[in-house]
């Protein structure tokens, strides 16, 4: 079963950060391992479900035109903003990857990047298996999907990350351009296509030959 808004609630109570994003040099280089993995050097509109206190949404809003971050807890969401300040290139709203898509920002407009950091192991295989096949048709053609995940096991969690990221390799219409593993985190980039993915020299014009 998913975990549901009132666990990470739970999380939250008297911690601002519980899961040390602001204080571990794990997590600064996992944060770097995912931006320099992007193919793109800009995006247009990007989605980061569970952004929690915000540390990777200010790192994504230097590379993002516009930015929908979304968290389940309301304090998180708030810690964000802070943290982000007074742009009009970061959008929060309260969403989860397993809620209904058409409640997020603007719904009928596409997104060309969707980072699903660190929470596709908080829903169950069903329900992650659904939300990526709504994230694909969300995703503009050519777009960004990053997933990154821990790889050790969470006894609370429904699923582990090598799990999610099984799943997420099985989703139709995503194609993988760029793996990154270690002993503690997976870092996959998709693009969304029905073929094989292009590579970053290829599409920048360089003779890969």
């Amino acid at each position: 079963m998913s975990l549901d808004a009132e666990y990470f609630r739970s999380i939250y109570a008297g911690n601002e950060d519980p899961f040390m994003l602001d204080s571990k040099w794990y997590e600064r280089r996992k944060y770097a391992l995912t931006m320099a993995s992007l193919p793109k050097p800009r995006y247009r509109r990007a989605l980061e479900p569970g952004c929690s206190i915000g540390v990777l949404t200010a790192q994504l809003a230097t590379r993002c035109d516009h930015l929908v971050s979304t968290d389940v807890v309301d304090g998180a969401l708030d810690t964000a903003r802070s943290r982000v300040g007074d742009t009009a290139a970061v959008e929060f709203a309260l969403w989860s990857l397993s809620d209904d898509w058409s409640t997020l920002p603007e719904p009928g407009d596409m997104f060309d990047l969707i980072v699903v950091s660190e929470v596709g192991y908080y829903l169950d295989a069903d329900d992650l298996t659904s939300a990526m096949l709504h994230a694909v048709e969300h995703l503009e053609t050519g777009g960004t999907l990053v997933a990154a995940h821990w790889r050790h096991d969470v006894d609370d969690y429904p699923i582990s990350g090598d799990r999610v990221h099984e799943i997420v390799a099985a989703t139709t219409g995503l194609a993988l351009l760029s793996r990154y593993v270690d002993e503690d985190v997976r870092i996959e980039v998709f693009v969304a296509s029905d073929g094989p993915a292009v590579s970053v020299a290829s599409t920048d014009g360089l003779d890969v030959r």
